[in-house]
């Protein structure tokens, strides 16, 4: 089924949730598409919803969406200790939806996750695309600290154009008091969830399992990246052999800025 966004056709992906590690951790799937299954692990700022840069992947991919522990309907993000307790819950989920190997595509802190897996399960990975993956750290050139920025500053951080229409229309919240709190609630318990993985550094040893990533990758950057400098762009490039570094005209938040362009840069590199 489809439905209309603008000029787009958009996809009504199928809705549900998936029990891992016994019952413990509930995971809602956002599905939608056919061809090549393609898993897409979304970041902190994404809401865990549906976006035009997943509607463009789904023309010609299965994608899979999981919205991460503590986030839309996702629970049990209190059973984690830390990132190696999530990459085991994804290798998990993989076989519930009967997926033995996909192409794994992350953003930011979902970038990580997608390298992880790889990382600790290179069967499971096809191809694999990192848009401005979090996990690598330096002291000259920190990322900023996005998880506890206001909400004032965030836009200009995230966005190449803080006041673009796609930019408004992320930071806007509910005029109605009580959908106003809850938005912000929501916020709030969806940066937390995450945040028990990478804060205070995010730098959680992934430096030292890269080499172990065996599938074709492509790292994706905005070149005008102030959440996550572009110096950190060569570093995966380096660490991760083989792989393709690709910086295109953007901030941060690229695939939202520029979901057809960056759809199409990924489809290019899956094939």
């Amino acid at each position: 089924m489809a439905r209309r966004r603008g000029q787009r056709l958009a996809m009504t992906p199928r809705d549900r949730t998936v029990e891992v590690r016994a019952g413990d951790v509930s995971i809602r799937v956002l599905s939608a598409g056919r061809g090549a299954p393609l898993v897409y692990f979304h970041s902190f700022h994404e809401r865990g919803g549906w976006s035009p840069f997943l509607d463009c992947l789904a023309t010609r991919y299965t994608v899979l969406a999981p919205l991460h522990p503590g986030v839309g309907g996702s629970t049990g993000v209190e059973r984690l200790d830390d990132v190696l307790d999530l990459t085991l819950l994804y290798d998990e989920l993989l076989d519930r939806l009967g997926i033995e190997a996909a192409h794994l595509v992350g953003h930011f802190f979902g970038g990580m996750v997608a390298a992880e897996l790889a990382a600790h399960f290179p069967r499971r990975s096809m191809r694999l695309v990192l848009a401005s993956p979090l996990g690598l750290w330096r002291d000259e050139a920190p990322s900023a600290d996005v998880l506890i920025l206001p909400a004032d500053e965030l836009p200009a951080v995230l966005w190449r154009d803080p006041d673009s229409e796609v930019a408004r229309r992320w930071a806007w919240l509910p005029e109605n008091e009580e959908d106003n709190v809850a938005a912000q609630i929501e916020s709030i318990q969806r940066r937390a969830a995450m945040a028990k993985f990478v804060w205070p550094v995010p730098d959680k040893g992934v430096r030292k399992r890269l080499h172990r990533v065996a599938a074709p990758t492509l790292i994706l950057w905005g070149d005008a990246d102030r959440a996550n400098p572009v110096v950190y762009a060569e570093e995966w490039q380096r660490r991760i052999k083989g792989s393709v570094l690709r910086l295109m005209p953007g901030g941060h938040m690229l695939i939202h800025e520029s979901p057809e362009a960056a759809a199409s840069a990924v489809s290019e590199f899956l094939g």
